[in-house]
Protein backbone atom coordinates (compact mmCIF):
# COMPACT_ATOMS: atom_id res chain seq x y z
CA UNK A 1 0.00 0.00 0.00
CA UNK A 2 1.23 3.42 -0.87
CA UNK A 3 2.17 5.74 2.35
CA UNK A 4 -0.66 7.66 3.33
CA UNK A 5 -0.67 11.51 2.23
CA UNK A 6 -1.63 14.07 3.81
CA UNK A 7 -2.61 17.46 2.06
CA UNK A 8 -4.18 20.91 3.41
CA UNK A 9 -6.50 23.55 1.70
CA UNK A 10 -4.69 26.94 2.15
CA UNK A 11 -7.02 30.05 3.51
CA UNK A 12 -8.32 31.59 0.54
CA UNK A 13 -12.01 32.71 0.21
CA UNK A 14 -11.82 36.24 2.08
CA UNK A 15 -8.79 35.78 3.11
CA UNK A 16 -5.58 38.30 2.20
CA UNK A 17 -2.48 36.80 -0.06
CA UNK A 18 -0.51 37.77 3.37
CA UNK A 19 -2.77 35.51 5.29
CA UNK A 20 -2.51 32.47 2.65
CA UNK A 21 1.10 32.73 2.43
CA UNK A 22 1.35 32.56 6.39
CA UNK A 23 -0.89 29.53 6.32
CA UNK A 24 0.96 27.80 3.32
CA UNK A 25 4.32 28.35 4.93
CA UNK A 26 3.09 26.89 8.08
CA UNK A 27 0.99 24.16 7.07
CA UNK A 28 4.83 22.98 4.86
CA UNK A 29 6.58 23.51 8.59
CA UNK A 30 3.87 21.15 9.99
CA UNK A 31 4.82 18.20 7.68
CA UNK A 32 2.13 18.19 5.55
CA UNK A 33 2.87 16.88 2.32
CA UNK A 34 0.42 18.88 0.21
CA UNK A 35 -1.20 22.25 -0.19
CA UNK A 36 -4.45 23.12 -2.01
CA UNK A 37 -6.60 25.76 -3.40
CA UNK A 38 -10.07 25.85 -4.85
CA UNK A 39 -10.04 27.34 -8.69
CA UNK A 40 -13.07 29.54 -8.22
CA UNK A 41 -13.51 33.19 -10.04
CA UNK A 42 -16.49 33.84 -7.51
CA UNK A 43 -16.88 32.61 -3.71
CA UNK A 44 -19.32 29.88 -3.78
CA UNK A 45 -22.52 30.75 -4.51
CA UNK A 46 -22.46 34.14 -4.82
CA UNK A 47 -19.76 36.79 -6.82
CA UNK A 48 -19.51 39.31 -4.31
CA UNK A 49 -17.52 36.91 -1.67
CA UNK A 50 -13.97 37.56 -2.40
CA UNK A 51 -11.36 34.47 -3.49
CA UNK A 52 -8.11 34.86 -4.78
CA UNK A 53 -7.50 32.92 -8.38
CA UNK A 54 -6.21 29.76 -8.18
CA UNK A 55 -3.04 29.88 -10.08
CA UNK A 56 -2.10 32.38 -9.62
CA UNK A 57 -2.33 31.91 -5.90
CA UNK A 58 -0.34 28.16 -6.40
CA UNK A 59 2.32 30.41 -8.42
CA UNK A 60 2.79 32.51 -4.82
CA UNK A 61 2.76 29.20 -2.92
CA UNK A 62 5.08 27.87 -5.30
CA UNK A 63 7.51 30.80 -4.74
CA UNK A 64 7.71 30.77 -0.93
CA UNK A 65 7.84 26.86 -0.60
CA UNK A 66 9.76 24.20 -0.78
CA UNK A 67 9.03 20.76 -0.55
CA UNK A 68 4.84 20.44 -0.39
CA UNK A 69 3.19 18.91 -3.33
CA UNK A 70 0.19 21.88 -5.23
CA UNK A 71 -2.56 20.80 -6.63
CA UNK A 72 -6.33 22.47 -7.39
CA UNK A 73 -9.34 20.86 -6.07
CA UNK A 74 -10.22 20.95 -9.07
CA UNK A 75 -9.82 23.45 -12.03
CA UNK A 76 -13.36 23.32 -13.93
CA UNK A 77 -11.43 22.18 -17.62
CA UNK A 78 -13.55 24.67 -20.07
CA UNK A 79 -13.80 27.66 -17.45
CA UNK A 80 -9.86 28.80 -19.72
CA UNK A 81 -8.70 28.05 -22.75
CA UNK A 82 -7.00 24.47 -22.50
CA UNK A 83 -3.58 24.99 -24.11
CA UNK A 84 -3.06 28.65 -22.25
CA UNK A 85 -4.25 27.03 -19.04
CA UNK A 86 -1.51 24.00 -19.75
CA UNK A 87 1.22 26.49 -20.40
CA UNK A 88 0.38 28.17 -16.99
CA UNK A 89 0.92 24.61 -15.25
CA UNK A 90 4.18 24.55 -17.30
CA UNK A 91 5.31 27.18 -15.40
CA UNK A 92 3.65 27.43 -11.95
CA UNK A 93 5.75 23.62 -12.06
CA UNK A 94 8.66 25.26 -13.33
CA UNK A 95 8.73 27.81 -9.91
CA UNK A 96 7.96 25.06 -7.60
CA UNK A 97 10.61 22.97 -9.24
CA UNK A 98 8.29 19.83 -9.88
CA UNK A 99 5.92 19.60 -7.41
CA UNK A 100 2.48 20.46 -9.41
CA UNK A 101 -0.50 18.06 -9.15
CA UNK A 102 -2.50 19.11 -12.16
CA UNK A 103 -6.35 18.73 -10.69
CA UNK A 104 -8.89 18.61 -13.11
CA UNK A 105 -12.87 18.76 -13.37
CA UNK A 106 -15.65 19.83 -15.28
CA UNK A 107 -16.82 22.46 -13.19
CA UNK A 108 -20.58 23.38 -11.83
CA UNK A 109 -20.76 27.08 -11.09
CA UNK A 110 -22.43 28.69 -14.70
CA UNK A 111 -21.46 32.38 -13.97
CA UNK A 112 -17.61 31.63 -13.34
CA UNK A 113 -17.84 30.89 -17.03
CA UNK A 114 -20.48 33.36 -18.76
CA UNK A 115 -19.37 36.49 -16.73
CA UNK A 116 -16.08 35.87 -17.71
CA UNK A 117 -16.94 36.17 -21.37
CA UNK A 118 -16.77 31.55 -21.35
CA UNK A 119 -19.75 29.58 -22.32
CA UNK A 120 -20.64 27.57 -19.83
CA UNK A 121 -22.41 24.10 -21.77
CA UNK A 122 -24.63 21.33 -20.83
CA UNK A 123 -22.73 18.60 -18.80
CA UNK A 124 -22.01 15.85 -21.06
CA UNK A 125 -20.33 18.94 -23.17
CA UNK A 126 -18.56 19.91 -20.55
CA UNK A 127 -17.70 16.25 -19.32
CA UNK A 128 -16.06 16.27 -23.30
CA UNK A 129 -13.86 19.70 -22.96
CA UNK A 130 -12.57 17.67 -19.83
CA UNK A 131 -11.53 14.91 -21.47
CA UNK A 132 -10.29 16.63 -25.04
CA UNK A 133 -8.46 19.48 -21.82
CA UNK A 134 -6.81 16.33 -20.44
CA UNK A 135 -5.46 15.02 -23.88
CA UNK A 136 -3.79 18.18 -24.56
CA UNK A 137 -1.78 19.02 -21.65
CA UNK A 138 -0.62 15.64 -21.48
CA UNK A 139 0.48 16.02 -25.12
CA UNK A 140 1.51 19.38 -24.00
CA UNK A 141 3.94 18.38 -21.49
CA UNK A 142 5.43 15.68 -22.92
CA UNK A 143 9.08 15.90 -23.75
CA UNK A 144 8.70 13.71 -26.91
CA UNK A 145 5.85 16.40 -28.07
CA UNK A 146 7.81 19.45 -29.49
CA UNK A 147 5.04 20.25 -31.47
CA UNK A 148 1.37 19.69 -30.57
CA UNK A 149 -1.98 20.04 -32.95
CA UNK A 150 -5.41 18.68 -31.90
CA UNK A 151 -8.47 19.19 -33.56
CA UNK A 152 -11.24 18.15 -31.33
CA UNK A 153 -14.50 18.82 -31.28
CA UNK A 154 -13.97 21.63 -27.77
CA UNK A 155 -10.14 21.99 -27.70
CA UNK A 156 -7.95 22.81 -31.11
CA UNK A 157 -4.40 23.49 -31.27
CA UNK A 158 -2.12 23.92 -34.54
CA UNK A 159 1.62 23.29 -33.76
CA UNK A 160 1.32 24.56 -30.20
CA UNK A 161 4.58 24.87 -28.91
CA UNK A 162 4.93 24.46 -24.89
CA UNK A 163 8.46 25.41 -23.59
CA UNK A 164 9.63 24.86 -21.17
CA UNK A 165 8.38 21.37 -20.38
CA UNK A 166 7.21 20.57 -16.79
CA UNK A 167 10.01 19.71 -14.58
CA UNK A 168 8.23 16.73 -14.21
CA UNK A 169 4.76 15.70 -15.85
CA UNK A 170 2.54 17.00 -13.23
CA UNK A 171 -0.08 13.86 -12.14
CA UNK A 172 -3.26 14.59 -13.42
CA UNK A 173 -6.23 14.17 -10.39
CA UNK A 174 -9.98 14.05 -12.02
CA UNK A 175 -12.42 15.10 -9.42
CA UNK A 176 -15.75 13.87 -9.48
CA UNK A 177 -18.57 10.88 -8.60
CA UNK A 178 -20.19 10.28 -11.97
CA UNK A 179 -19.99 6.54 -11.96
CA UNK A 180 -20.46 6.62 -15.75
CA UNK A 181 -18.28 9.23 -17.54
CA UNK A 182 -16.08 10.83 -15.46
CA UNK A 183 -15.16 7.74 -13.24
CA UNK A 184 -14.38 5.86 -16.34
CA UNK A 185 -11.95 8.88 -17.44
CA UNK A 186 -10.44 9.41 -14.38
CA UNK A 187 -9.74 5.20 -14.56
CA UNK A 188 -8.29 5.36 -17.81
CA UNK A 189 -6.10 8.67 -17.58
CA UNK A 190 -6.11 10.14 -14.02
CA UNK A 191 -2.94 9.50 -11.46
CA UNK A 192 -5.17 10.04 -8.48
CA UNK A 193 -8.99 9.77 -8.88
CA UNK A 194 -10.69 12.21 -6.07
CA UNK A 195 -13.67 11.81 -4.31
CA UNK A 196 -15.77 14.92 -3.26
CA UNK A 197 -16.86 15.78 0.33
CA UNK A 198 -20.51 15.54 -0.44
CA UNK A 199 -19.96 11.99 -1.30
CA UNK A 200 -17.73 10.59 1.35
CA UNK A 201 -20.37 8.33 2.97
CA UNK A 202 -20.32 6.42 -0.18
CA UNK A 203 -16.23 6.08 -0.42
CA UNK A 204 -16.94 2.13 -0.28
CA UNK A 205 -19.23 1.89 -3.56
CA UNK A 206 -17.38 4.71 -5.24
CA UNK A 207 -13.88 3.23 -4.91
CA UNK A 208 -16.29 -0.41 -6.28
CA UNK A 209 -17.21 1.60 -9.12
CA UNK A 210 -13.43 3.18 -10.05
CA UNK A 211 -12.15 -0.34 -9.30
CA UNK A 212 -14.64 -1.89 -11.99
CA UNK A 213 -13.78 0.85 -14.59
CA UNK A 214 -9.86 0.73 -14.58
CA UNK A 215 -10.55 -2.92 -15.26
CA UNK A 216 -13.06 -2.58 -18.05
CA UNK A 217 -10.65 -0.24 -19.73
CA UNK A 218 -7.60 -3.08 -19.26
CA UNK A 219 -5.73 -0.80 -16.79
CA UNK A 220 -4.70 -1.86 -12.88
CA UNK A 221 -6.63 -0.37 -10.50
CA UNK A 222 -3.71 0.43 -8.21
CA UNK A 223 -2.37 2.47 -10.78
CA UNK A 224 -5.11 5.48 -9.51
CA UNK A 225 -4.81 6.24 -6.29
CA UNK A 226 -7.77 6.75 -4.25
CA UNK A 227 -8.06 10.76 -2.44
CA UNK A 228 -10.75 11.90 -0.25
CA UNK A 229 -11.84 15.72 0.18
CA UNK A 230 -13.08 15.99 3.35
CA UNK A 231 -13.67 18.45 6.29
CA UNK A 232 -11.60 17.71 9.58
CA UNK A 233 -12.94 19.02 12.79
CA UNK A 234 -10.60 18.73 15.47
CA UNK A 235 -10.11 19.11 19.09
CA UNK A 236 -8.38 17.95 22.61
CA UNK A 237 -10.94 16.03 23.29
CA UNK A 238 -14.89 14.62 22.46
CA UNK A 239 -16.34 17.31 25.23
CA UNK A 240 -14.90 20.46 23.15
CA UNK A 241 -14.99 18.47 20.05
CA UNK A 242 -19.04 17.80 19.68
CA UNK A 243 -20.14 21.45 19.66
CA UNK A 244 -17.90 22.13 16.66
CA UNK A 245 -19.23 19.06 14.83
CA UNK A 246 -22.70 20.44 15.45
CA UNK A 247 -21.65 24.04 14.35
CA UNK A 248 -19.47 22.70 11.20
CA UNK A 249 -22.95 20.54 10.28
CA UNK A 250 -24.82 23.70 10.82
CA UNK A 251 -22.52 25.85 9.05
CA UNK A 252 -21.41 23.70 5.80
CA UNK A 253 -25.32 21.62 5.37
CA UNK A 254 -23.68 18.64 3.91
CA UNK A 255 -21.17 20.57 1.20
CA UNK A 256 -18.48 19.36 2.94
CA UNK A 257 -20.06 15.88 3.56
CA UNK A 258 -21.84 14.90 7.14
CA UNK A 259 -19.26 15.63 10.15
CA UNK A 260 -21.09 12.82 11.94
CA UNK A 261 -21.65 10.02 9.21
CA UNK A 262 -19.65 7.15 10.08
CA UNK A 263 -16.86 8.27 8.02
CA UNK A 264 -16.73 11.47 8.86
CA UNK A 265 -13.03 12.48 10.16
CA UNK A 266 -14.13 14.39 13.18
CA UNK A 267 -13.57 14.30 17.29
CA UNK A 268 -10.58 13.46 19.85
CA UNK A 269 -7.24 13.07 17.97
CA UNK A 270 -7.52 9.30 19.04
CA UNK A 271 -11.17 9.25 17.34
CA UNK A 272 -9.46 11.30 13.94
CA UNK A 273 -7.10 8.28 13.90
CA UNK A 274 -9.98 5.65 14.13
CA UNK A 275 -11.68 7.25 11.45
CA UNK A 276 -8.75 7.97 9.12
CA UNK A 277 -8.05 4.10 9.69
CA UNK A 278 -11.39 3.42 8.17
CA UNK A 279 -11.19 5.54 5.01
CA UNK A 280 -7.06 3.63 4.75
CA UNK A 281 -9.36 0.21 4.64
CA UNK A 282 -11.60 1.16 2.52
CA UNK A 283 -8.81 2.00 -0.14
CA UNK A 284 -8.01 5.91 0.49
CA UNK A 285 -4.83 6.50 0.95
CA UNK A 286 -4.81 10.23 0.51
CA UNK A 287 -6.13 12.83 2.38
CA UNK A 288 -7.31 16.43 1.14
CA UNK A 289 -8.34 17.77 4.17
CA UNK A 290 -9.94 21.21 4.98
CA UNK A 291 -9.84 21.77 8.87
CA UNK A 292 -12.74 23.63 10.70
CA UNK A 293 -12.14 26.99 12.30
CA UNK A 294 -11.61 30.51 11.74
CA UNK A 295 -7.63 29.99 11.82
CA UNK A 296 -6.84 26.73 10.62
CA UNK A 297 -3.33 26.71 11.59
CA UNK A 298 -4.52 25.86 14.69
CA UNK A 299 -6.47 22.89 14.24
CA UNK A 300 -3.96 21.74 11.54
CA UNK A 301 -1.29 21.96 14.34
CA UNK A 302 -2.96 19.70 16.50
CA UNK A 303 -3.48 17.11 14.04
CA UNK A 304 0.02 17.61 13.22
CA UNK A 305 1.25 16.79 16.44
CA UNK A 306 -1.46 14.22 17.17
CA UNK A 307 -2.39 12.61 14.20
CA UNK A 308 0.47 12.71 11.96
CA UNK A 309 3.22 10.66 13.94
CA UNK A 310 0.79 7.89 13.72
CA UNK A 311 1.21 7.33 9.88
CA UNK A 312 4.31 7.99 9.41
Amino acid sequence: MAAVHFGVTVPQIKRTWEESRVAATEFEAMGYDSLWVCDHLYGPQSPTIPILEAWSLLAGLAAVTSRVELGTLVTPAGMRNAAHLGKVVATVDNIAGGRVIAGLGAGWMPREFTDFGVPFLDTPARLAQLRETVTLLKRMWDPQHEHVTMDGRYVRAENLVCLPKPVRMPPVLIGGGGEKVTMRLAAREADIWNNQAVHHAALEHKVGVLRSQCESVGRDPSAVRVSQQCLVVIAPDEASAGPMVETAKKIFGGHMGDPTGTLAIAGSPARVREQIEKNIALGCTMFLMEFFGRDTREPARLFADEVLPHFR
